[in-house]
């Protein structure tokens, strides 16, 4: 993959992550308000689920054409920057244990999380077939 297509995948992962955060706000501020907590947390999961791969489908087309293992290899690539930022964020500047962290890993009253990290890793394969470029 070339320098160029890597720096784009790396902006459009941070545009990713900003979603991220405010899904999180907005499940915080308003779904646990209006949903409670065992409807919020699956809620909050496929909204996010299908705004990373609705962002992806719109930027597809900025990556130019790849071959199938280049989509693969920024699905992953953007999983990896996930798995770093979810636990040294959380271990380092949150403070949480590791356990506490690992927990996030779970099903646990409805967490969809580790869908959320199959659908990073998959959204630019997935966008890919939707927009017929594999």
């Amino acid at each position: 993959m070339t320098l160029n297509i890597t720096i784009k995948a790396f902006v459009l992962w941070l545009v990713i992550l900003v979603l991220a955060i405010i899904n999180g706000g907005l499940r915080e501020a308003l779904l646990m308000q209006v949903f409670g907590h065992s409807l919020a947390l699956p809620l909050s999961g496929m909204l996010l689920s299908v705004l990373i791969l609705a962002v992806t489908c719109l930027a597809l087309p900025w990556f130019g054409r790849l071959p199938a293992r280049g989509y693969a290899a920024i699905g992953m690539g953007w999983l990896c920057l996930t798995l770093v930022f979810e636990f040294g964020f959380g271990y380092l500047i949150q403070g949480k244990s590791w356990p506490q962290l690992v927990e996030a890993y779970t099903f646990r009253d409805g967490n969809l999380w580790p869908i959320v990290l199959l659908v990073v890793a998959s959204a630019p394969y997935v966008a890919a077939k939707i927009r017929h470029r594999v």
